[in-house]
């Protein structure tokens, strides 16, 4: 497996770029690619500035390799065109020469940049928020991670949820790819198993001016509620104004892709009412996260968390292998973030990156509360939500 070249300082670093001067003759440089355009980019601003406050703990303590310089690069890897995901890695991995990816946002993307790039040029690569069960067993050469829990166990949560709830039979679609198929069949699986009927379930694709047809198949098999298994940004919004517009459904479920203050801003008080899904988790270290990003002057949203777990779980597996090497920091990743060790919050990697140079262990709790299990994925756990009074409210967490 190739190791790659060292980036050298230079005074030509993107503005987007953030350095931190040292003594150490290396360079540290972490790619941010995610979908800043397509169906879900609403999410992406505030997952990135997640990311980078990470980086930006970790270049103030002026601790990682030996006071290495830190500096990152954004990209775009949109939402559905696989190719531009896979041309976006490969240019922070060939032109800037990325030591790691944070990313992708929707889990086509990651598929196609893990497949396509990742795994060909051996570099890490830790997804926020790919969700698709598929990433769970997909070849990768150890080198993906994920904050994030498998839609498996949310479509396990949901069907829990919609049960509890007294809700008997669901219409169903979801957006035609990876993430839509994925989590739609673990919803239908579970709650089919429970005793509840899926009236349909059918796919929609994004980027369509009018929803009328789908609509009209999911009015004609009704159902109890509608489950929308899309993105907030595009065919998921269009499908839910539809439905008001024609009074098919007033009553809706929005999985973790639904969720965020656009979806609001669009639709209006017609969504008030609305349950949804979402990771999340009320430790201590998603408050403390919360405080941080105000103070950085921006708000923590949908899997904003899971992308400063991310890029600190990264840096710190780099530091407990002294070595940006991906092929050596992939090993070092379960390492940092699970026990036994000195349990590690947001605002602590200067902290943990002291421990790990003096020979100790960490157990990174960070802002999600993560704990890796198989296919190097989170545990996870999820908000359960109430859109009421035009806002994304937490009923509770499980």
């Amino acid at each position: 497996m190739k190791k790659l070249a060292l980036a050298i300082a230079s005074a030509a670093l993107l503005s987007s770029s953030l350095v931190i001067a040292g003594g150490h003759a290396n360079n540290v440089k972490i790619g941010i690619v995610l979908g800043f355009t397509g169906p879900a980019e609403s999410l992406a601003e505030s997952m990135a500035r997640g990311a980078e406050l990470a980086i930006k703990e970790i270049s103030a303590s002026r601790m990682l390799l030996s006071n290495a310089k830190v500096s990152y690069v954004r990209a775009d890897s949109t939402c559905v065109d696989a190719s531009a995901a896979a041309a976006a890695a490969e240019r922070v991995i060939g032109s800037d020469k990325v030591d790691a990816i944070i990313g992708a946002l929707c889990s086509g993307a990651t598929i196609s940049i893990l497949q396509n790039v990742a795994m060909p040029k051996g570099v890490l690569l830790f997804s926020p928020s790919a969700t698709s069960p598929a990433l769970s067993t997909l070849e990768d050469n150890g080198l993906f991670f994920r904050a994030s829990p498998s839609d498996a166990r949310q479509g396990q949560v949901i069907s829990e949820l919609l049960q509890e709830k007294g809700i008997r039979s669901i219409a169903m679609t979801y957006t035609n790819n990876d993430y839509g198929k994925g989590l739609a069949d673990a919803i239908q699986s579970n709650f089919e198993s429970a005793g509840g009927k899926i009236t349909i379930n059918i796919p929609h694709e994004d980027g369509k001016g009018d929803y009328g047809a789908e609509v009209g198949a999911l009015a004609q098999a009704g159902g109890d509620i509608l489950v929308v298994v899309g993105y907030l940004d595009q065919g998921g919004k269009g499908i839910i104004q539809s439905s008001l517009d024609v009074g098919a459904f007033d009553n809706f479920f929005l999985p973790d892709a639904m969720i965020g203050k656009s979806l609001i801003k669009a639709i209006g008080p017609d969504l008030n009412g609305s349950i949804g899904t979402v990771p999340g988790t009320d430790s201590n270290g998603a408050q403390i996260y919360a405080q941080m990003a105000e103070k950085d002057g921006f708000t923590a949203g949908p899997y904003s968390p899971e992308a400063y777990d991310a890029a600190a779980l990264t840096l710190l597996a780099m530091q407990a292998a002294n070595s940006k090497d991906s092929d050596k920091v992939k090993a070092k990743v379960f390492d940092v973030a699970n026990a036994p060790g000195v349990k590690i919050l947001p605002g602590e990697l200067g902290k943990a990156l002291k421990i790990l140079k003096n020979g100790g262990e960490i157990d990174y709790v960070g802002a999600t509360a993560v704990e890796l299990i198989g296919g190097g994925e989170s545990s996870g756990s999820y908000r359960e939500i109430l859109v009421k009074d035009g806002k994304n409210t937490t009923v509770r967490y499980r």
